[in-house]
């Protein structure tokens, strides 16, 4: 008997805040569970955001106000799960971690939505988002079954290039395949996140746990990523669901965009979760900590130049100069700060910042659904896919089994069991 299962992919755009975000994943949940889907994925960070386009102030040495405060407002935004910075694993899933007096749960209430949303649609949801635990965040995907809620949840143990001035990195215990049966199929399912598919030893940990769908929530939207999934899917003798957002520069979170704004007084006004705004120091106005400024960096067009800081600073009306925060100058020399934006490009605000690319791989590499490009709202891929297939393709190729070679080659990854879960 076929063992069919109707599956999703969306390619969804971070909102200007966690609810509406939450809302819209909601609706398209919907909207998939009209169509007879049984699990769908949504991209990368998709809750919290991704942080496209943020330099958060910092280059080597120096870190600015401005950008400890964008990196504020993505705080502020990200998801609270209630786990633990280490990760607590099974007693977070389990809900066996204490909660505060007087409170109902841990966190901010996204894992309770997430399991109504999946008890009332009867979808299986996996999306990706960013979880604040502690002081750090971490990039994360959560498994929600509409049957029994959350079961399981990872962290990126690798964030990929100035991803990890902001993200931390997560244990590799989360790597843990999770299983489930929908009707009647069962599913061993894990998440490589992003830039975790290149990660070789990362993708044996998880064939070897017979992992027969495999889930790739990204934000690489290069066309090099088409090539990755389909030899994720070849190899794995498994399905692949790749989901990606789509945005236009105009349609970055606020958080991103009017980090650069400034009032008439000269001080910088952000938005926050709660609506309200937080003045902070302008970048302009001297630093307390004691010592004379030496560098001082110009910005043109899209370029920064980092020079010696002299009595006489060079100003134009093409470049901005901003300051290094980890040193001083005399309120009297201090140059004054203009946006690093283009103003053609901030009005306009029409291009691409991310293209998309979610695409669905069958477990031959063949193709199922080619990559999604420039749709940046209800983009919506759905595919029915018999996983017997899957076991077709182990005739010639199983890669953590009879083509391993596993008397001669061996992998241990600390903290995780890389057996087939029951």
């Amino acid at each position: 008997m076929p063992q069919k299962l109707k599956f999703a992919v969306s390619q969804s755009r971070t909102l200007s805040t966690l609810q509406e975000t939450l809302d819209a994943l909601a609706s398209t949940t919907r909207a998939a569970a009209a169509q007879g889907v049984d699990l769908i994925l949504f991209p990368e960070a998709y809750l919290g955001g991704y942080p496209r386009t943020c330099g958060f102030g910092a280059t080597i040495g120096s870190r600015t106000d401005e950008g400890r405060e964008q990196f504020l407002q993505y705080f502020h935004a990200c998801v609270d799960l209630g786990d633990t910075p280490l990760g607590a694993g099974d007693d977070w899933v389990d809900r066996k971690l204490p909660v505060a007096r007087g409170g109902e749960y841990r966190g901010d209430g996204t894992r309770e939505y997430l399991e109504r949303l999946a008890k009332e649609t009867g979808v299986f949801i996996v999306t990706g988002l960013v979880e604040k635990s502690g002081g750090s965040l971490y990039c994360a995907a959560v498994y929600v079954c509409p049957r029994l809620g959350c079961i399981g949840k990872r962290r990126k143990v690798m964030p990929t290039g100035s991803e990890r001035l902001v993200w931390a990195q997560g244990s590799p215990s989360t790597l843990r395949a999770v299983t489930t049966r929908i009707k009647g199929v069962k599913l061993t399912m894990a998440a490589a996140i992003c830039w975790e598919n290149m990660m070789p030893l990362l993708r044996y940990s998880l064939y070897s746990q017979n992992v027969n769908l495999w889930l790739a929530p990204t934000a690489d939207a290069r066309d090099s990523w088409w090539a990755l999934m389909r030899t994720v899917g070849n190899e794995g003798r498994c399905f692949v669901l790749s989901a990606i957002s789509c945005v236009k520069r105009k349609n970055l979170p606020g958080w991103i965009t009017d980090v650069n704004s400034t009032s008439s007084s000269g001080t910088a006004q952000h938005p926050v979760s709660n609506g309200a705004s937080s003045p902070v120091k302008s970048p302009g106005r001297p630093s307390a900590h004691g010592r004379r400024r030496s560098t001082f960096t110009v910005a043109e067009e899209k370029h920064e130049v980092v020079l010696p800081w002299t009595n006489e600073v060079p100003h134009s009306s093409e470049s901005a100069i901003t300051l290094d925060d980890d040193t001083t100058a005399e309120s009297k020399a201090a140059p004054q700060v203009t946006s690093t934006s283009n103003p053609s490009d901030s009005s306009a605000g029409e291009d691409f910042v991310c293209r998309g690319g979610s695409c669905i791989v069958g477990p031959m590499g063949n193709v199922i659904c080619e990559p999604l490009w420039e749709v940046e709202d209800g983009g919506l891929l759905i595919t029915e896919a018999d996983f017997e297939d899957c076991e077709r393709g182990r005739l010639d190729l199983d890669v953590a089994g009879s083509y391993s070679r596993n008397d001669a080659f061996k992998l241990t990854v600390e903290g995780l069991d890389i057996t087939p879960p029951p």
